[in-house]
């Protein structure tokens, strides 16, 4: 029976936490500055191509996931608490690849945007240029990012409540992606 995840499931769950925590604290800050700002403008590609970095990242981890033997989830957790952390995994599954698309559907319908770059090239735009669109993917990518965030934490929450409060517990999984 396998006990811990395989290291490239673990490598990429922490990266694409890394990913979350830096996109998301870049997000505030350069939608915080003024416009003035000449900042403000400079750090939208950088927030572009780490978003394509975490779009990529997502889909190699699902890959990664469907293809490998992961540890069986703990019997004794209860059954609210097993719902609770099958439906938050599934919704960070999901969300961790609807973001970046919502965000490069924003990028690609803004008017006044200059394109999604990544590495050395720029991607295509695949979306026609319209406000009313932009404004609509823009809230999208805003409240899908929060809710993914705020599962996030509450991933993170629930993973310290069963370390500190089940310690030694077999609910205790924290280890498993250590």
């Amino acid at each position: 029976m396998t006990t811990r995840y395989p290291v490239p499931m673990r490598a990429l769950h922490w990266t694409r936490a890394a990913l979350l925590v830096g996109l998301v604290a870049l997000g505030w800050y350069m939608t915080s500055l003024p416009d003035t700002d000449a900042n403000k403008f400079a750090l939208y590609p950088v927030h572009k191509q780490f978003g394509v970095a975490a779009f990529i990242v997502a889909i190699v981890a699902l890959i990664v996931r469907s293809r490998s033997v992961r540890p069986t989830e703990p019997r004794s957790l209860a059954r609210g608490e097993a719902t609770l952390s099958h439906v938050t995994h599934r919704a960070l599954l999901v969300l961790a690849v609807i973001v970046p698309l919502m965000g490069y559907a924003l990028s690609s319908t803004y008017p006044d945007s200059d394109g999604v770059p990544f590495l050395f090239v720029m991607l295509p735009e695949l979306l026609p240029k319209n406000e009313a669109a932009s404004a609509a993917f823009g809230w999208l990518h805003k409240v899908l990012a929060y809710t993914l965030l705020g599962l996030a934490l509450l991933h993170v929450l629930g993973a310290l409540k069963h370390r500190l409060l089940d310690r030694g517990g077999e609910t205790d999984v924290l280890g498993r992606m250590l």
